[in-house]
């Protein structure tokens, strides 16, 4: 018996797929799978199924343009990408949660790079003055972020990785870095560090000062000594981290205590270390924060405290759905515990 080609061999080739083609397939009126495409209720869930299922099987994609001239909505979110080369893997964690949020809905995400000297509020501008999506996703906030002020002037849907100082509330999903911060220093004293260290952000980031608050809050309760280092930050190159471990090492100035905020920096403050003979749990601890697998199968005995990146894109998503189906709602404001991942 002859296998039974697949239906999108039945489609010349060279020719798009539409709501006909699926509507002569199934028999169905063109109304009732367009009805179906879009999850009508009054259409049976036993039809809906079956014109999705030929609609993956011959490959339909809506025509988007046709929808925009319809709807005026382009069905784009944009996520702006903005490097974070402090964390392994953040934008491939932060894009999967997205798209997982968003399947089954009719948007689809659009990744925005932003990784050149350009002034932060270029893709905001062009994507909002363009018409290029219907809604924001960005990271890195800063206390009066200008992409914040705009958007909100604007009444343009969006939703901030991160933080800001306006009176005026709009939807976020942050990590609670206070609390990662006054975490990290009171594992660090408990294994009996006297002197500890945190690798902060530069100060022009929301993210700064919560941290660096978490941080002193700790070490006024715990009374430990401690190092904020002037000449590097979290965002420093790799290079010039390990160089300032290296001649930290050689110095009575060394932590016995070191917080990192990101899997980068751990490896390169570990390198400079080294290569100023000092070792790990000999000569000092560590706690860094950690995304990803990396850390731990690096070193299964490091003190980890951990950032669900992949969560929070899935909630930053869901967020910006509810802003576009229903804007009168309040803002959602959603804050991300740390977790302890302390070896026993």
């Amino acid at each position: 018996m002859a296998k039974k080609a697949p239906i999108s061999d039945l489609i010349p080739s060279g020719t798009r797929p539409t709501q006909q083609t699926i509507a002569d397939m199934t028999g169905l009126a063109v109304t009732t799978v367009s009805k179906a495409l879009r999850s009508d209720p009054k259409i049976s869930e036993k039809t809906r199924q079956l014109v999705e299922k030929v609609a993956k099987e011959v490959g339909y994609v809506p025509d988007r343009a046709a929808q925009r001239l319809r709807t005026g909505k382009t069905h784009v979110i944009s996520l702006i990408l903005d490097p974070h080369n402090e964390i392994l893997g953040f934008g491939n964690s932060m894009i999967t949660g997205i798209v997982e949020a968003l399947q089954g809905t009719n948007y689809h995400l659009n990744i925005t790079p932003h990784f050149t000297p350009g002034h932060i509020m270029e893709p905001v501008v062009n994507i909002v003055r363009n018409g290029l999506a219907d809604g924001l996703i960005f990271s890195r906030t800063r206390a009066l972020d200008e992409r914040v002020r705009f958007l909100s002037e604007r009444d343009f849907p969006f939703v901030t990785h991160g933080r800001t100082e306006f009176s005026k509330q709009h939807n976020f999903v942050d990590y609670d870095n206070e609390a990662f911060a006054y975490q990290a220093v009171m594992r660090l004293v408990a294994k009996g560090c006297n002197k500890v260290c945190i690798l902060l952000p530069l100060s022009k980031f929301t993210f700064y000062q919560h941290m660096r608050y978490g941080f002193m809050r700790a070490v006024r309760e715990t009374g430990v000594d401690h190092l904020l280092p002037e000449d590097v930050s979290l965002d420093s190159p790799s290079d010039q981290l390990v160089a300032w471990a290296k001649g930290l090492a050689g110095t009575d100035a060394m932590p016995d205590g070191i917080i990192c905020p990101g899997e980068t920096s751990y490896f390169a403050v570990e390198n400079g270390f080294a290569a100023g003979g000092k070792r790990q749990e000999q000569d000092y601890c560590v706690v860094a924060k950690s995304v990803s697998a990396v850390l731990p199968l690096n070193n299964p005995n490091l003190d980890l405290i951990a950032e669900d990146v992949k969560e929070a894109g899935f909630l930053m998503g869901q967020s910006l759905l509810e802003v576009l189906s229903s804007p009168e709602k309040a803002p959602r404001q959603i804050l991300q515990e740390p977790t302890l991942k302390f070896p026993i």
